[in-house]
């Protein structure tokens, strides 16, 4: 009877604890998880979809699409990343002189190679990236050093990693990114590329239905598969559909026809570009490239 007692109590404790652990601290922790502030900003990450995206979540879903594709993009570090914008009254030729000079400093001179291979080859062109490391000293002497000669220059927060350098995205993915995901379609296969940022590469929702509908007349030898069920080939009517797709020859329909989004490829669509984690925050900081106006 006593064994019988121990081995019950053992095995109660045993699985309380791993329900603590497992369960109920992850709850504690994003259970309770709300909007956050952009860096830098007064915005609020991350914004509910529209209801359009929100029920392409399910297509998404439904399709089986976190079989091919994930939705996390990972990051290896974080570096300081300075980028020359004016080089002044200076010419290229003298400036990557005046760089060389610079590698000689005994502050600088564990990073001689990698600011005269920057500059290898280098017309002019600008913006260009002079420097990129993890030293945030080293990153405030350059920035003064050129600042003292009239080249002007821009310090930046960068992510590192594979996924960054695919273009994937711009900062790690964090659980923020998932507040509004019901469930996280994280996905554990790389068939086809990540998609946590596919809105930002292409934000187009034209693009994404014939993306769908003929993955080859876009991405030549894509191995997705074609989701033509999610469209309607029917005859043209007096005048052609405003949604119709606009397809190169090879992937267009009979004569007479034409190819037309329904309710769930148009919903799908809408989610695809719905997907932007591209926003500095407290736990994946990164400086956004400001475009030019």
């Amino acid at each position: 009877m006593k064994t019988g007692v121990s081995i019950f109590t053992t095995a109660f404790v045993a699985l309380g604890a791993s329900w603590l652990s497992l369960v109920y601290a992850p709850f504690q922790q994003l259970g309770g998880a709300k909007q956050t502030i952009v860096l830098q900003s007064t915005d609020i990450y991350p914004l509910q979809r529209t209801g359009e995206a929100t029920l392409g979540a399910q297509v998404y879903r439904a399709n089986g699409c976190a079989a091919c594709h994930s939705q996390q993009v990972r990051q290896r570090d974080v570096a300081t990343e300075i980028t020359l914008t004016d080089l002044g009254v200076h010419k290229p030729v003298d400036f990557a002189d005046f760089v060389k000079s610079l590698s000689e400093l005994p502050e600088l001179a564990l990073y001689k190679n990698s600011l005269n291979a920057n500059l290898k080859d280098w017309n002019g062109g600008l913006p260009k990236t002079l420097w990129r490391g993890t030293d945030k000293d080293i990153a405030a002497e350059m920035a003064d050093r050129l600042k003292s000669v009239g080249v002007k220059s821009e310090t930046r927060i960068v992510a590192t990693g594979v996924d960054i350098a695919r273009g994937w995205g711009s900062r790690q993915s964090v659980a923020a990114d998932y507040l509004y995901d019901t469930p996280v379609q994280l996905g554990s296969l790389r068939a086809g590329p990540d998609l946590a940022n596919i809105g930002v590469r292409a934000p187009d929702v034209n693009w994404q239905l014939q993306h769908l509908y003929a993955p080859r007349s876009l991405v030549k030898n894509s191995t997705m598969p074609a989701f033509r069920y999610l469209f309607t080939v029917q005859k043209i009517g007096a005048q052609p559909a405003p949604e119709a797709l606009v397809l190169p020859k090879e992937f267009e329909p009979a004569d007479g026809f034409e190819v037309v989004p329904t309710a769930e490829a148009k919903e799908l669509a809408a989610y695809l570009v719905s997907l932007k984690s591209n926003v500095p925050l407290y736990e994946a900081p990164f400086t956004p490239i400001i475009p030019t106006k």
